[in-house]
């Protein structure tokens, strides 16, 4: 038997998934066998490995085979590709970095709650947010000497909102008014006019519906309706009435509900307090001191992590994550915590499908009528009028599957969204009490007794505990 028949029988070269790495297996272990650095080097080269060798390994391997019957021995290393960086967008102006937004506070420690720093005005012409290209990758070589190609990264393009324009290479944004910049539904950038309220939204005031931000230097009382198509700013506190934003709506003081009224907020909702509240944000909710007995929605995340930290009674829901020192309380009062819930995205896949039935219904229609009209074409029975009325009708057909599809990518999206719930999870920082239950998608746990520092998350079928750390 020759010794390269002997190696056959003996030896086997084993690739890694991505081909960047190459293991020598030793399974078939034949009485006395040996070979020299050379003849292991030209083996592993016969089995396709050209790039990389890890000469020191096979030396190793040479002087004590038996080292590594049955086992792996990494002879061979190639080069991982680096990864493109997608681009972003980087806004210059406004929140990107969640400032807080606090009283002016004067030299002698004293503060004036009518003043607020940080209002991100911008003037027309202002530059608000440009875009940073994405970073090409490097490609990587396997052991076997073939390039491995790297992930392109991806372009970022900006969301236009209202009162912005971009440059027309597509580099910048920039504001086309005077106001404040503003986030709104799907994170699109706006620059809204404002319209300031110095005092207490009451009987003289009236109800307000602004189409840019509204800046409140005072309360607003019960009864009484506030909405802007941007961010709304209340520097005071809200009672039982009804405050609607395309933006965010950020209260110095709390929310006092009375069971009545409601807050919605396109983005954020940021407050001290909520009693007895219905606050809705389609993506975070984060209150400094606590949620007592209201009804609490958010696309993202609801964030009560402050010194007191406490949500009792009522249901707390977000997209994904529910953060809080404590929950519940001795008295056992009921508290709803659940995370693995979208309802917007349920609504707008809802709607889509409806959208889609009736889009197929009209194309139905339409193909028809081709149908009829190619009929008549190939007879040459095509009149101007019956002309220029096919070609309106593939114009329309073809903006109309276009359309489709875009739906149907969209409905896709959506789905995989709402069946995973490998990110919600819900974080207790201090205590939850018996009588609060957690639901994560379809799952429910139900607290008896009084647990400490812990994060529940779906695993395998059911809701787990694990330390919170």
């Amino acid at each position: 038997m020759t010794q390269r028949t002997v190696m056959e029988k003996s030896l086997n070269v084993v690739l890694s998934d991505d081909k960047c790495i190459a293991y020598l297996e030793y399974y078939n272990e034949e009485e006395g066998f040996s070979c020299t650095t050379e003849e292991l080097e030209q083996f592993v080269e016969s089995k396709g490995v050209k790039h990389g060798l890890l000469r020191e390994a096979l030396l190793v391997f040479v002087n004590n085979p038996s080292a590594y019957l049955k086992d792996k021995c990494k002879i061979a290393e190639g080069v991982s590709p680096v990864q493109g960086i997608d681009g972003y967008i980087q806004v210059l102006i406004g929140k990107e970095d969640d400032r807080e937004q606090r009283p002016l506070e004067a030299e002698d420690g004293k503060v004036d709650y009518k003043e607020l720093i940080q209002l991100d005005n911008v003037r027309s012409g202002q530059i608000i947010a440009k875009r940073i290209d994405p970073v090409d990758g490097t490609p990587g070589k396997a052991v076997t000497g073939e390039e491995i190609p790297f992930r392109s990264g991806k372009e970022a393009r900006f969301k236009v909102g209202k009162n912005v324009v971009v440059s027309p290479d597509g580099s910048a944004m920039y504001a086309a008014i005077d106001g404040l910049v503003s986030r709104t539904d799907g994170n699109k950038l706006n620059v809204f006019p404002v319209y300031e309220v110095n005092g207490d939204v009451d009987y003289k005031h009236g109800n307000i519906d602004f189409v840019g931000n509204v800046v409140i230097r005072g309360n607003v009382l019960t009864g009484f309706k506030v909405k802007a198509a941007g961010d709304i700013r209340v520097v005071g506190g809200v009672e039982g009435a009804e405050l609607e934003a395309g933006g965010s709506i950020e209260i110095t003081g709390g929310i006092i509900g009375y069971n009545k009224g409601l807050i919605h907020a396109g983005h954020h909702v940021k407050c001290t307090f909520i009693q007895e509240g219905n606050v809705d944000a389609g993506e975070d909710v984060l209150v400094s001191q606590s949620i007592m007995h209201s009804n609490v929605r958010a696309g993202h995340a609801v964030i009560c992590a402050g010194t007191k930290g406490l949500i009792v009674g009522g249901s707390t829901q977000a997209g994904e994550h529910v953060s809080a020192r404590v929950v519940g309380n001795t008295m056992s009062t009921v508290t709803s915590i659940e995370v693995g819930v979208l309802p917007r995205l349920r609504n707008e896949m809802n709607e889509l499908r409806k959208e889609m039935r009736e889009q197929m219904d009209s194309l139905d229609k339409t193909k028809k009528a081709l149908t009829l009209l190619d009929q008549l074409a190939a007879a040459g029975q095509l009149t101007p009028d019956k002309m220029a009325m096919r070609i309106k009708l593939n114009s329309t057909q073809k903006s109309a599957l276009h359309q489709s599809e875009e739906m149907k990518m969209r409905i896709l999206e959506i789905e995989k969204v709402l069946e995973d719930t490998s990110r919600a999870r819900v974080d207790i920082l201090k205590m939850i009490y018996g009588g609060s239950k957690i639901v994560i998608g379809r799952y429910t746990k139900f607290i008896k007794d009084p647990v400490s520092r812990m994060s529940f998350y779906y695993q395998d079928g059911d809701i787990t505990m694990v330390p919170y750390v």
